[in-house]
């Protein structure tokens, strides 16, 4: 499943020939994706233009002049490009071709920017939903979201707010999207690594118990809430630069590979030795919350 700076790559690979033109024409090749096209799906596109384009968490969002909102989630398989003119895709320095069954592209904005946006899912678990821009707050799909992760509100102290009473591990914190938004499996085991927490750590460690009875809400933040949130920023950061990571079906507009995955520091490394200097452990791999965990039980505490 794409993690935030796989989608975050995609918006602004989508950019350049969505935002600012009008969408010409919209085909729904099929009645559905992972759930049913709105009845009204192509009248609420067709005409309008898109003044920007955004990203809350893991979906798409391309706000219309008409103040409907097209939102779009990738889904496993998912995958934008973009045809020019003549019908053929941009290659890249890492190109490699998607699915050649046209079969599987799905949905088609012919924009006025002279591009053609094609959606592409062999496995339909992908989606398109049409909100008012005045009713997102409402958007159950939406709801309940927590801060974005490279937003200016989410700090130490939020993070350390957000745990200070949960009695799960601070993995599975880390994936409550509730807790913070868009983050997933690589990226956390990446980000725990590097601030040297062990993923079975509590998640409420994370707040001081001294700063609950000054009665601050929630506790004051620890240097581990500190280390994972610079750990956190630093990770995505670079998996953005990097265009993501390509474990399996991510691509990027232009059909080219995301290569964060060459720089993994614990994450699909089971059996090798730590990368951390002076370490000398070996990465271990065990299965958390339903997902495997990537660490190195040494210097992760």
């Amino acid at each position: 499943m794409p993690e935030l700076p796989e989608v975050e790559t995609v918006r602004r690979g989508l950019q350049p020939a969505m935002e600012g033109s009008t969408i010409l024409k919209a085909e729904a090749r099929r009645k559905d994706l992972r759930f049913p096209f709105q009845k009204d799906f192509i009248a609420r596109l067709e005409g309008r233009t898109i003044t920007g384009l955004g990203r809350r968490a893991k979906y798409l969002m391309a706000d219309l002049n008409s103040g409907d909102v097209l939102l779009m989630h990738l889904g496993m398989s998912g995958s934008f490009r973009v045809l020019k003119q003549d019908g053929a895709a941009t290659p890249g320095q890492f190109h490699h071709p998607r699915s050649e069954d046209r079969v599987h592209d799905h949905v088609v904005f012919h924009m006025s920017s002279g591009a053609a946006v094609v959606f592409n899912d062999p496995r339909r678990f992908g989606y398109m939903k049409i909100i008012a821009r005045n009713a997102i707050e409402d958007e159950p799909l939406l709801k309940g979201l927590g801060p974005e992760p490279l937003g200016n509100e989410f700090d130490a102290a939020m993070l350390a707010r957000s745990c200070h009473n949960k009695k799960t591990s601070l993995k599975a914190a880390l994936l409550d999207q509730r807790v913070v938004a868009g983050l997933g499996n690589i990226y956390v085991c990446e980000a725990l690594f590097r601030s040297h927490l062990s993923p079975r750590r509590l998640a409420a460690t994370l707040a001081t118990k001294s700063g609950q009875r000054k009665g601050v809400a929630g506790g004051e933040p620890t240097d581990h809430a500190r280390r994972l949130v610079d750990a956190i920023h630093s990770v995505l950061n670079q998996a953005i630069k990097a265009g993501g990571s390509s474990i399996s079906d991510h691509r990027l507009t232009n059909g080219d590979l995301g290569y964060f995955q060459h720089s993994f520091q614990v994450y699909d490394r089971e059996g090798e030795t730590c990368r951390t200097s002076g370490c000398e452990g070996i990465v271990r791999r065990f299965t958390q919350n339903g997902r495997s965990t990537f660490w190195c039980p040494k210097c992760q505490k």
